[in-house]
């Protein structure tokens, strides 16, 4: 039978792919610490409740993020995995988007990441810990009006890459997934001519990330596993 880390935590648990994700390792076991930055409890979806609640108003404040990973060994006494899922996404021209776009891109793509990854350290260092974040198939090539949130995204993969190299002393593996487009309702009325059956579904990406998570994939740190879609 496949082990997950107990306690896991899920960052963006009120997303479409966050949900799923705390659903599929709530149903697998795992001890869910779902991360809102939302008001609203935990998502109609899921078939549990998580484990754990944390409210965190922004991720890109290391106090906040410091807060969750408190907040977790205080009730739960430790911290095995981690689900990085908060991000967005942006267009925006070369020649003409200026700082507050990279800004923004920045902060959510990798700076939260950063900060989350430093919070849950000390624990997993103690017990040894799994990291999977969400990376983005334009980080290995970006198109047109994609400069910002590829390069952030770009940065995130080189996070994890030294993560991954870091924690192999400590028995702490980091890896991303790069998913092609999600099949989610807010793309489903972005792109209403698309191919929707070229789209991943959160449920599939949810899968890839359970197995980086799980002791399967022990001997997997540092990698991108591409989730490209059913081509």
């Amino acid at each position: 039978m496949v082990s997950y880390p107990g306690v896991t935590i899920v960052t963006g648990a009120a997303g479409n792919l966050g949900s799923a994700v705390c659903g599929l390792l709530a149903r697998r076991g795992c001890k869910v610490v779902a991360v809102y930055r939302e008001a609203a409890g935990p998502h109609a979806a899921l078939a549990a409740p998580p484990a754990l609640v944390v409210r965190a108003s922004d991720l890109a404040d290391p106090a906040c993020s410091a807060n969750v990973a408190a907040e977790t060994i205080k009730a739960l006494g430790r911290i095995d995995g981690l689900v990085h899922t908060v991000g967005g996404f942006a267009m925006g021209s070369v020649a003409a988007d200026g700082p507050e776009l990279w800004d923004r891109m920045w902060r959510i793509n990798l700076v939260t990441a950063a900060n989350m990854i430093r919070a849950v350290w000390p624990a997993m260092q103690a017990n040894r810990g799994s990291i999977v974040a969400i990376g983005a198939q334009p980080a290995l090539r970006a198109g047109a009006g994609m400069a910002a949130y590829a390069g952030t995204k770009a940065a995130l993969l080189r996070l994890i890459e030294a993560a991954a190299e870091e924690g192999k002393s400590h028995s702490i593996r980091a890896n991303t997934v790069l998913p092609g487009i999600i099949d989610t309702p807010q793309n489903r009325a972005a792109m209403p001519d698309a191919d929707t059956g070229q789209w991943v579904t959160p449920e599939q990406v949810g899968e890839a990330i359970a197995f980086l998570l799980s002791e399967a994939a022990n001997g997997i740190s540092g990698a991108h596993l591409p989730v490209a879609g059913r081509g």
